[in-house]
C-alpha cells in the first residue's frame, strides 16, 4: 500500500446517484477516474491490471473521498467485521510512514511502526492476510497467486540491483530501477522499503523513496 493522489473535483454523477432510490456509486465515470487515480492497482495488495476490479467504499459510498480501486479478492478478505473500525486511508495518510513492508525468505512481513495506532495495526494485518489466506480453496489459490507474483517481482528487482551495483554508471539500469521505485509500480511499497532499509548501500537511490 502506497500513498495515492486522489483527483478533484468530485464527480457530479455521485451527487446525482445519491438521491435516487437505487443509485449506483460505480458508474463508468467513477470507474474510469478511480482506475486512473489508483494507477489500475489494487490499493491493498498492489496488483496491477486487475481482472476483477471493484469500487470499494470505506464509509459513505456516494462520497468521492471514500471510494477506492480494489481487486475483488482483497475486497472480499477485507469484508469482515474486524475491519469495520477502519484501515489507513491511503489518499489522506502515507502508509509508508506508518507501516514496514518486507519479504523475508519469501514470506510477507508487514508491521506498524506504532503498534498502538489501531488503523496501522489493522492495515498491517489485512495486507499480511491477503498474501496468506488459508481458509477456503479459492482464496488460498488467489492468495498464493499474489504471493508468487510478489516474489517474482522482488526477485527481478534484486537482480536489477545487482546489475546496477556491478555497472554503477549504467544509465539504463538506473532508469529501470527508478521506474520500479515509483509509487505507480506494482508492489511499490515492498521495493521502496527495501531501498530505505539499505540507504548506505544505495545512497544514490534514496531520494526516490524519501518520505
Amino acid at each position: 500500500m502506497v500513498k495515492v493522489e486522489r483527483s478533484y473535483p468530485a464527480l457530479e454523477s455521485l451527487a446525482i446517484e445519491k438521491v435516487k432510490s437505487s443509485g449506483k456509486y460505480d458508474k463508468p465515470d467513477v470507474i474510469e477516474r478511480l482506475k486512473r487515480d489508483f494507477n489500475d492497482k489494487c490499493y491493498i495488495c498492489e496488483m496491477k491490471g486487475l481482472q476483477d476490479p471493484v469500487v470499494e467504499h470505506l464509509l459513505r459510498k456516494f462520497y468521492w473521498d471514500n471510494l477506492f480501486w480494489s481487486c475483488g479478492y482483497c475486497n472480499g478478505v477485507k469484508n469482515r467485521k474486524e475491519y469495520d473500525i477502519g484501515i489507513i486511508d491511503c489518499c489522506k495518510r502515507d502508509p509508508e510512514k506508518l507501516l514496514m513492508f518486507d519479504l523475508v525468505e519469501g514470506d510477507v512481513v508487514v508491521y506498524p511502526f506504532d503498534e498502538y495506532y489501531r488503523e496501522a495495526t489493522l492495515t498491517a494485518k489485512l495486507i499480511y492476510k491477503v498474501f496468506n489466506v488459508q481458509n477456503t480453496g479459492m482464496r488460498i489459490q488467489k492468495s498464493y497467486h499474489r504471493l508468487k507474483k510478489l516474489q517474482e517481482e522482488m526477485n527481478c528487482f534484486y537482480k536489477l540491483l545487482e546489475k546496477y551495483k556491478k555497472f554503477p554508471g549504467n544509465k539504463r539500469y538506473k532508469a529501470m530501477i527508478e521506474a520500479s521505485l515509483r509509487r505507480e509500480s506494482v508492489f511499490a511499497a515492498f521495493k521502496r522499503a527495501y531501498i530505505r532499509k539499505r540507504q548506505r548501500e544505495f545512497s544514490e537511490l534514496t531520494d526516490i523513496v524519501k518520505l
